[in-house]
């Protein structure tokens, strides 16, 4: 498939993964980016080490062009940046903070660089700031969110920019896929689908708990502190909404997510963890292989 985003990153199909906290390994991302999609290594979680010693494996694993997404609220972010312009990646996405400061650097580096974004108003700063691409994530997904829906972001979007739009949040199937295709999206990326992977390392309590999960199971967490997250409901995500709701002083809730992904995705904990997971939860109801998740976007739909 021939468009803007395969020519950019060098990729047979307009298909990203979602750099997901903790689990988006070299292991993940060189299966997506060997099936013929764009795999990413995610920082989330993560010291400049880890990053450095994933991209090393994945050159072993794969000769197909992948990235580095790097979450911008974490305190090493500089840190991280430095070795992202060293170790040269394909390409860089930047989400949860602003990424107008490391926008030049990464790309004086040779790097494509692509900001998600939950807003025009973003997405215009962004492109002036010198953004080769965007990811205009809706609040259908997984993960920190903004205010706004997939379909919402790509109709107020895509008119209005010049540089190429990937649209992400709540995309789990080829239906999704048409759909923002068809809004003039030139790719999308996907996280929760990936989830559920075979080459995905999270815990399989995780996995097991979205399979049996509904449309109506995740909450968004710390709306009412501007750091919105989508999550599974579990006694978790009641504790933190209790508390987010209640009385208590903001400050109640300082630091309650630190470390909850970790007791979810990496130990099982699908009690008292936080798991981050998009919507569109009735399509995410088997386990596959990365290619065969590729395989199924894209038949016919050329």
């Amino acid at each position: 498939m021939n468009n803007k985003i395969t020519k950019m990153l060098k990729i047979k199909y307009p298909i990203l993964q979602g750099g997901m906290v903790w689990i988006s390994d070299a292991t993940l991302a060189t299966a997506v980016s060997n099936a013929g999609g764009a795999g990413i290594i995610g920082a989330g979680g993560h010291d400049a080490a880890w990053v450095t010693e994933e991209i090393h494996k994945a050159r072993k694993t794969t000769n197909n062009p992948f990235g580095v997404n790097i979450p911008l609220m974490t305190e090493d972010v500089p840190e991280i940046v430095s070795v992202v312009c060293r170790e040269r990646p394909a390409f860089v996405t930047l989400g949860g903070g602003n990424p107008i400061p490391y926008i030049s650097q990464i790309r004086q580096a040779g790097i494509i660089c692509i900001p998600v974004v939950a807003s025009l108003y973003q997405a215009k700063k962004v492109e002036k700031a010198g953004a080769d691409a965007i990811i205009a994530e809706g609040m259908e997904a997984g993960g920190h969110i903004g205010k706004m829906t997939t379909i919402a972001l790509m109709t107020n979007i895509v008119n209005n920019i010049q540089i190429p739009v990937i649209a992400a949040g709540g995309i789990a199937d080829q239906r999704g896929f048409k759909a923002v295709l068809a809004m003039g999206a030139q790719g999308i990326q996907m996280g929760s689908r990936f989830l559920l992977s075979e080459e995905c390392p999270v815990h399989f309590n995780v996995k097991k708990k979205i399979m049996n999960a509904t449309d109506t199971d995740t909450e968004i967490l710390g709306y009412t502190i501007g750091h919105s997250v989508r999550v599974i409901q579990n006694e978790f995500a009641k504790d933190y909404l209790s508390i987010e709701y209640s009385d208590a002083p903001r400050l109640a809730l300082k630091g309650k997510m630190k470390g909850a992904s970790y007791r979810a995705l990496i130990e099982g904990d699908v009690v008292n963890g936080l798991i981050q997971v998009g919507q569109s939860l009735n399509v995410l109801n088997d386990i596959l292989t990365c290619k065969d998740i590729i395989s199924s976007m894209m038949e016919g739909i050329e």
